[in-house]
């Protein structure tokens, strides 16, 4: 692309732009880092208080989006909060729930949430080739009853913003109340961190390569 931009006679300076733009679009890890870490002596003291209570929460530093967030560091910490019940402690198992986050990350092509719960989702029990299904883009061909009836709510809740009689009751016979409103909970608290990632353009851990391709 590159090459042929310069061929056409486009400007360079153009067509660093336009490589950088398609860069954050597509999640590449090498895209341009919004928010990078605040380091330590350039932070306030409520961002060391909401970093100390990260590390208290969860004994590791902040990483991926919790370093944009800590911008606002009360956002951080009540996300932190939301996401400590949501990824340990909700109603549904880990297949069920690392299912829900594949199919968030998939939806906004976040390459960095992907990287983090793609192996969590098989250790969980998640089949290999429904997580190949999902990063493809289209709907897996075999799914155990629970799997379809999650697969079947969040994708009609995110292409129609609104979910029928029939989904519902599927979701409430198979998942429960609490099991319904996690899933909300789940699709809704990933999609706020893909918003984070993607438009900070929080960059893969070193090392790691894009496992999402751009959907067509």
């Amino acid at each position: 692309m590159r090459t042929m931009m310069l061929a056409m006679g486009v400007p360079g300076k153009m067509v660093m732009m336009v490589m950088m733009v398609m860069a954050g679009m597509t999640g590449r890890a090498d895209a341009q880092d919004r928010m990078p870490p605040i380091p330590a002596d350039k932070m306030t003291a409520a961002q060391k208080q909401a970093v100390a209570e990260f590390k208290a929460a969860r004994s590791v530093d902040i990483s991926g989006p919790f370093v944009p967030m800590l911008r606002s560091p009360e956002v951080m910490s009540r996300a932190r909060a939301m996401g400590d019940y949501l990824r340990y402690k909700s109603a549904l198992p880990p297949r069920l729930s690392e299912f829900v986050i594949l199919l968030t990350a998939r939806r906004w092509t976040q390459q960095y949430e992907w990287h983090a719960h793609q192996a969590l989702a098989l250790q969980g029990g998640l089949r290999a080739d429904i997580v190949q299904a999902i990063a493809d883009g289209r709907r897996p061909d075999t799914m155990a009853a629970d799997e379809d009836v999650v697969y079947a709510f969040c994708d009609e809740l995110a292409r129609t913003q609104a979910v029928s009689d029939a989904t519902y009751a599927r979701a409430i016979a198979a998942l429960g109340e609490q099991g319904v409103v996690d899933t909300l909970g789940l699709t809704g608290y990933y999609t706020m961190l893909a918003m984070v990632l993607n438009t900070a353009r929080t960059p893969l851990p070193p090392g790691a390569t894009p496992g999402l391709k751009p959907l067509r």
